[in-house]
């Protein structure tokens, strides 16, 4: 489990573009638990090509990019407070 999160300096129109092409990016592999924060449960080949990807998406004088490890005890390591309801990224998905 990887928490990423990211800010993207939208004070231009290239800025903005920027924004929805990560957090797309982001969002077609991870799960969004705050406006610029996703937790990704992916293997480690996957994640590589989405770490990669981001990368090439920001510009590196303005945005940042953050990963956050947490590993396989990833449920030891996160605690929610407040009215969003969480997930199991491991349970069961009712289509």
């Amino acid at each position: 489990m990887v928490l990423i999160s990211y800010d993207v300096c939208t004070a231009d129109k290239a800025g903005a573009k920027r924004l929805r092409k990560v957090a797309k990016e982001c969002q077609n592999h991870a799960q969004r638990v705050q406006n610029s924060v996703f937790e990704a449960d992916l293997d480690y080949g996957t994640f590589l090509r989405l770490k990669d990807r981001l990368t090439e998406l920001i510009d590196k004088e303005h945005d940042s990019l953050r990963f956050y490890y947490l590993g396989n005890n990833w449920e030891k390591r996160i605690e929610h407070i407040g009215a969003k309801q969480t997930y199991n990224p491991e349970g069961v998905i009712i289509l």
